[in-house]
């Protein structure tokens, strides 16, 4: 089934338009934060901590939330999440100047952003039918490269029309508008979690889950390095656009790759796909490594997401197989967290290399974390948990 296919089936373009306006705010609130924090004189050091604070509730709170939402489902959840954090987003445009109101909305912002991914990742099997889930996961990360795009356009063309708090404001509103119209489609509204054993580990007791996880916590390092490593290339290099064309070459790269990989199907299993991504995306950032000249650079960044989306498309279709009966909406959330805190590990690692070396060092220790990913892959591939997704779904891979 093609992708346009997919799009006028009952229910698809309702709910994904929804997730993805309601996913737009990741993309905007930390640089839209920090430009309002810069005009009002906030010296760099507060605008770090804002931020990390910003990442971390999130991190905390997408599998608290997806476990709600697995209990209790979508709708009230995704509803209640949504005002809450675009409460304390508004906060933060409120009261620029007052720390403790801009770390306290923070913290809410972060702990309370409504888990559409997860959950809209939980509705595919439903809205498109277990033969087409492949296609599906691809078109999901594809539409998300979109929002990372799209993200911080908005926020520019928010700051020129208007001021940086605006863009603030602007974030809370497209949270609040998108989630609202995802939970209002008829498959949100009707979804509930499977019944199923309740511990406090949730999905984590699958084996296989964790050793994906933490892959998946590699790779996110090695993006976490890009981001830092870029701007200091961009300096030394003088290219065109700056670091934020050879970002945009590697979210293109992503929507290329997942474009691709969702157009057929693959002979491997599943675990074995995730091993072999995982190698090609350390090989392509070790490539980023050597500091080629700026022509070959632009080429090596792009490479990078040509095997970022297939990674995460077939980590989809793996957490949706193996995740505990009753857990997956909270193992989709989990996965979000580990990429994210692998991300933000990466930044501060590359960050520390570079004070001390160069950006070919830096670019090489976040390539070496993909690397002991893949490793986690290769465990994940062997554990006799990770046959079930081959067995189960044989058209995904």
């Amino acid at each position: 089934m093609s992708y346009v296919a997919l799009l006028r089936r009952p229910s698809v373009a309702h709910a994904l338009g929804g997730s993805l306006i309601g996913r737009l705010p990741t993309a905007m609130t930390a640089l839209a934060m920090t430009l309002t924090l810069r005009a009002h004189d906030a010296d760099f050091r507060f605008v770090g901590l804002a931020t990390a604070v910003l990442a971390v509730a999130g991190a905390v709170g997408g599998p608290a939330l997806g476990r709600m939402v697995d209990r209790w489902g979508q709708r009230d959840v995704l509803v209640a999440a949504a005002v809450l954090s675009s409460c304390g987003t508004v906060l933060i445009a409120l009261g620029p100047s007052n720390r403790a109101l801009v770390l306290a909305g923070a913290v809410l912002a972060g702990a309370a952003t409504p888990p559409l991914e997860p959950c809209l990742r939980t509705l595919w099997p439903r809205l498109v039918g277990q033969e087409n889930l492949q296609r599906a996961f691809s078109m999901d990360a594809a539409a998300q490269e979109l929002v990372f795009i799209g993200g911080p356009l908005i926020v520019s063309a928010a700051v020129a029309l208007g001021s940086p708090q605006a863009a603030v404001v602007l974030s809370a509103a497209l949270c609040l508008v998108g989630t609202l119209i995802m939970a209002s489609s008829r498959p949100s509204r009707e979804w509930r979690g499977q019944p199923g054993t309740r511990d406090w580990l949730g999905p984590l007791r699958s084996r296989a889950l964790v050793m994906l996880f933490l892959g998946l916590a590699g790779a996110g390092a090695a993006i976490g390095g890009l981001n830092i490593v870029a701007v200091a290339y961009a300096e030394r290099e003088h290219v065109t656009g700056g670091a934020g064309t050879l970002l945009a070459l590697s979210a293109v790269g992503a929507l290329i790759g997942a474009v691709a990989y969702g157009r057929r199907e693959w002979p491997m299993a599943p675990t074995a796909q995730a091993v072999l991504y995982g190698g090609g995306l350390t090989v392509t950032y070790l490539l980023v490594a050597t500091m080629a000249p700026a022509g070959v650079m632009a080429l090596v960044c792009l490479s990078t997401g040509l095997f970022l989306s297939p990674l995460l498309v077939v980590s989809f279709t793996l957490v949706d197989a193996l995740a505990p009966e009753g857990t997956v909406t909270e193992a989709f959330a989990w996965l979000i967290t580990l990429l994210t805190t692998g991300t933000a590990l990466g930044s501060a690692l590359a960050g520390l290399v570079l004070e001390v070396y160069s950006p070919g060092p830096a670019a090489a220790a976040t390539a070496l974390c993909c690397l002991l990913g893949t490793g986690f892959l290769v465990l994940c591939h062997r554990l006799p948990e990770s046959r079930k997704p081959a067995e189960a779904a044989p058209a995904a891979g």
